[in-house]
């Protein structure tokens, strides 16, 4: 099963790198910063958590969130991207339930926000199917 060989580990010295290097479809890069960005904006904001996605032994993906209760009373995510060359093969879904296990160890985790824009389909289509609620533009989950 190819889910079985996803990991999510700490952005670290030996990943960051990889991690800027990923791409995303054209199409999606309107929806999402870029994996330089993100980590960037985790150097400045500590709550932020970054990791490294990987399936085996590459890096093929990234994702943030935040370790500080924000708007409506839960956690966000800030990030979750696949490289286009490994979208489409569980392994988004595989670290998105490895990153609940991680929010679910908060202080007082009961829900998960995150934010999205209406038209990144895929990114509805990942967590409406993990049971986050559709809230227009924000998806809730509890945990």
């Amino acid at each position: 099963m190819l889910t079985r060989n996803v990991k999510i580990e700490d952005l670290n010295e030996d990943n960051w790198y990889e991690c800027c290097q990923l791409k995303l479809s054209e199409k999606q890069t309107e929806y999402l910063e870029s994996n330089s960005i993100s980590i960037a904006q985790s150097k400045f904001e500590p709550s932020l958590k970054p990791f490294a996605i990987y399936y085996e032994d590459k890096v093929v993906g990234f994702l943030m969130f935040n370790t500080k209760k924000e708007e409506l009373d839960g956690y966000w995510v800030f990030r979750i991207m696949v490289d286009e060359n490994f979208q489409g093969k569980g392994i988004g879904r595989a670290a998105t339930k490895l990153m609940i296990s991680e929010m679910s160890k908060l202080p007082d985790a009961e829900k998960i926000v995150v934010g999205y824009h209406p038209e990144n389909q895929e990114a509805h289509h990942l967590y409406a199917s993990l049971a986050f609620i559709d809230n227009g533009d924000r998806l809730l989950s509890n945990i």
